[in-house]
């Protein structure tokens, strides 16, 4: 990877520090050797205080008093006269060659003398006065110019950078490095800006950031491209530069052109929990490899995660998206965790699990709190809530232990049932149409009705007769055909006369337990036919639906109402909503049922249905299993059977609920009341 990475800093202020550095470092050394001079070559005066003036000298004097005191030394020797005594220990107190001179005097400047120490310092200057080397010029080591002090701040040190700096501006056309060519820009906020590229040199698509150098936040975001460069996982999307420029920092990223983020696979509605399960697996696998090597993402949105054509999905922005926006300082798996049990919920429910409205998903409502989301959404995998609401939230429901860790999750995920793909749907068979109705049948029917022997079929209205050869054919064919029927059908009922010894077989009157339906003329009054119990019929969703209040719907007390659960979208309205719920009569045993009466609070709409002649549990079987014998919409409906039937069962399916109103309970859910239920035989 091409790294031109400049360090930036404003050397202004180290400028002028360090001249103000080297002016005292050459006060400093030439007010050191006068006052040595001056007290080698004069006694110590006392002023009026009694304050001993030879220490004034060895406490630093003023730029003022070395130029005074300067004639009074010897014109040569004065100034090399510290360098010639070359110290073994730097004096307490006093600062180091080469270091800057402390801004504060020590303790050891400051303290008064004693008479001892007074004379004591007169002695050893004498000494120091008396003492002449053989050959000056080669004792005294060249006089080197004061060293610059060190800058006043760190130049890795952003915080002298100005923390807000706008994004560079652009347009498409422009070329970044001499290489990209900028094509469309995807996004931009005030400090930097995204924008679509092509990649002049190896003629591909490419993602480019640009950003200001002169930002507190272009070093850091640097720094991240570069660790996200040499993560090399390949669920990621993949950092191929990263470069400062003179006042431009661009990072360059892979495009992936035929994928799709997680956004735009919601706005059809949510993911089936088969895509849903890959989803969160492959993310947090990706995640949790990261995090093990010491990345972070922190920003893991709907807009980061692609899914390529061949299932597989992918992670934009490791690390870069982050110190792009200035993230940071968190809990960094904690974090990613959360942001992954958002992702989650939103391609269960098709939510938003947050107040806002973000990634054109609508937010939850602002007084669901801690909700897991087969809470929010009928119909949902129990396996995948359960995970979702673990990852997502401080104190899930039922208890739950959170998961506050990528690696926790992904152990999470491997101990659940795998959700295995849904096998495609066939189309449904549809037999030809029969144009020859009098075809000849191929095995006697002992259970069909038939005409007595000798008994002629109806004849054929001969077709219209129209000119041409084609026409006359026709004719020919279909008389033939009619012919050799009357001649088949004859003689299998000359056999089946012969073998039964009766003009007719009657078909076989059903059993007293059989739940299909059987045709027979009411001969009597209606009369009630007590319900033993009322059961929750809800094979699409996970628990039962009104639970709490199923005996009020056959208490015959219509001010008492069964309530199904609120949803909060209608019945079929979106893909993967469930089509509807029932409430399950059971008469206890096997009656004639002729009429049922329902009373509801709200408009609903369901149909009158009852167990196929295969259904073994009607609890448990499918919707499909059952037989439809009625559907009515509104308040007070009536089922009138034509042909009354025989069950033990009666199923009351609802396909379509009201919604409501703003002032009532759950305002704006969708939810059903049924007031009274009578059945009649």
């Amino acid at each position: 990877m091409a790294d031109g990475t400049k360090a930036v800093v404003d050397t202004s202020a180290a400028d002028g520090a360090a001249d103000e550095a080297a002016l005292a470092a050459a006060i400093d050394e030439l007010a050191d050797g006068t006052a040595r001079a001056t007290a080698a070559g004069s006694p110590a005066k006392k002023d009026g205080g009694g304050t001993d003036s030879g220490a004034a000298a060895g406490a630093r004097s003023t730029d003022g008093e070395a130029r005074a005191a300067r004639p009074t030394a010897p014109a040569a020797p004065a100034p090399t006269a510290p360098a010639t005594a070359a110290p073994a220990a730097p004096t307490p107190g006093e600062p180091t060659p080469g270091e800057p001179t402390p801004s504060e005097p020590t303790s050891e400047t400051t303290a008064p003398l004693s008479v001892s120490e007074i004379a004591a310092e007169l002695a050893s200057g004498d000494a120091d006065a008396g003492r002449t080397d053989p050959d000056p010029a080669a004792a005294a080591p060249a006089k080197r110019p004061p060293r610059d002090p060190q800058p006043t701040h760190d130049p890795r040190d952003t915080a002298t950078l100005p923390q807000t700096l706008p994004a560079p501006q652009r347009r498409s056309g422009d070329m970044i490095g001499h290489r990209y060519r900028l094509e469309e820009c995807i996004s931009s906020t005030e400090t930097f800006s995204s924008w679509r590229a092509v990649d002049e040199k190896l003629r591909r698509a490419v993602g480019v950031h640009l950003m200001a150098s002169g930002h507190q936040r272009a070093r850091k975001v640097l720094a991240a491209a570069k660790s996200a460069a040499l993560l090399g996982d390949p669920r990621f999307v993949q950092v191929l530069d990263a470069v400062q420029e003179g006042e431009l920092v661009y990072v360059v990223r892979e495009w992936l052109p035929h994928a799709s983020d997680l956004a735009k696979l919601l706005s059809d509605g949510p993911l089936e929990p088969h895509e849903a399960y890959q989803m969160v697996r492959q993310v947090t696998d990706a995640v949790a490899a990261a995090h093990r090597r010491g990345q972070a993402h922190l920003r893991l949105t709907p807009r980061c995660v692609l899914r390529t054509d061949s299932g597989q999905y992918r992670i934009n922005g490791i690390a870069v998206d982050a110190a792009l926006r200035g993230l940071g300082g968190e809990d960094a798996e904690r974090v990613d965790t959360r942001a992954i049990g958002a992702l989650l919920f939103a391609a269960l429910t098709h939510r938003w699990p947050y107040p806002e409205d973000r990634y054109d998903l609508k937010g939850l409502p602002r007084n669901l709190r801690e909700v897991a989301p087969d809470q929010v959404r009928a119909g949902v995998h129990k396996g995948l809530s359960e995970l979702a609401a673990r990852a997502l939230l401080d104190h899930p429901p039922h208890h739950a232990e959170p998961i506050t860790t990528p690696d926790g999750l992904a152990r999470a995920i491997a101990l659940m049932p795998r959700i295995r793909q849904p096998q495609p749907e066939l189309p449904a068979f549809t037999s030809p149409p029969r144009h020859n109705t009098h075809a000849l049948p191929t095995a006697p029917n002992p259970t069909r009705v038939v005409a007595a022997p000798g008994t002629a079929p109806t004849p054929v209205a001969a077709p219209v007769r129209r000119s041409g050869r084609r026409l006359r054919t026709v004719v020919k064919v279909t008389a033939s055909a009619v012919a050799l029927g009357a001649i088949g059908v004859a003689s299998w009922q000359l056999v089946d006369s012969l073998r039964t010894g009766s003009t007719a077989v009657a078909s076989p009157q059903a059993s007293s337990t059989s739940a299909t339906p059987t045709a027979h003329a009411a001969t009597h009054d209606p009369a009630p036919i007590p319900v033993k119990e009322a059961l929750s019929y809800n094979p699409l969703g996970e628990k039962a639906d009104g639970a709490a209040s199923l005996p009020k719907a056959i208490d015959e007390d219509p001010a008492s109402e069964w309530q199904t659960n609120w949803y909060s979208d209608a019945f079929g309205s979106k893909p993967g909503t469930k089509e509807g719920t029932g409430l399950l009569l059971d008469l206890g045993s096997v009656q004639t049922v002729s009429k049922v009466t329902l009373k509801w609070s709200t408009a609903t709409t369901a149909e009158l249905r009852m167990p196929g002649k295969s259904v073994g549990n009607a609890q448990t079987a499918k919707p499909g299993d059952f037989t439809v014998l009625g559907k009515k919409a509104g308040t007070a409906v009536e089922y009138n059977l034509d042909s009354p039937v025989t069950t033990r069962y009666l199923l009351i399916w609802l396909t379509n609920l009201s919604k409501n109103p703003d002032g009532g309970p759950n305002p704006g859910k969708y939810q059903a009341f049924l007031g009274d239920v009578k059945v009649f035989g």
